[in-house]
């Protein structure tokens, strides 16, 4: 159970993943002004304050609480080598029951996009998910026209579901997507992005 692992890491060959902590406010915040014209195009419109120390300890709290309820598990990607903040992955809106399922969201900095770094951070993450945490599907969406993450979901073994329309609002507009689902025991084919 998530409640029990407050201090959970997951390791890679180059990363670590874990929970924020205050302390990576500033490299966080950094990393994030410096990747937004790379990254707003993808994400939900920036509010004012995000950027902010106030926001960013929010953010620690929320992530606290939601692995302690076991309803989120954010983490940020650490390389190991340089101890640099490279971005972030989100296992959310986690369902028990019958369901046993949780939607996937990441974001990778601008200087360390298509490193590889995010591969390794998907794979770790659904192992844990699977192997630790008992989940049997893992949904992830995002725009059409993102093919490099449509790609990267497809070589982490995700595998395409279909389109939703309006799905999220994205750069301040309601936008469709289309979404993936990766399954403990999955057996259906690609689609031609990946």
């Amino acid at each position: 159970m998530l409640s029990l692992r407050r201090k959970l890491t997951l390791e890679t060959e180059r990363l670590t993943l874990r929970p924020p902590v205050h302390a990576d406010y500033t490299p966080w915040s950094r990393l994030r002004r410096d990747s937004r014209d790379f990254l707003t195009p993808w994400e939900p419109a920036w509010a004012e304050d995000h950027l902010s120390r106030r926001a960013f300890t929010n953010r620690v709290y929320w992530a606290s609480r939601s692995i302690g309820a076991g309803t989120a598990l954010p983490l940020f990607l650490v390389r190991r080598d340089t101890d640099e903040i490279v971005g972030a992955i989100t296992l959310d809106n986690i369902r028990r029951g019958p369901a046993q399922a949780g939607t996937l969201g990441y974001w990778v900095g601008a200087p360390f996009s298509r490193m590889g770094f995010m591969s390794e951070a998907i794979a770790a993450m659904v192992h844990h998910a699977f192997d630790r945490m008992d989940l049997s599907r893992l949904e992830a969406a995002c725009l059409p026209e993102n093919v490099a993450s449509r790609g990267l979901l497809e070589r982490s073994g995700f595998k395409y579901e279909g389109v939703a329309q309006s799905y999220l609002q994205i750069d301040g507009r309601w936008r469709t997507h289309v979404l993936y689902a990766a399954l403990r025991s999955d057996r259906r084919g690609r689609t031609e992005t990946g």
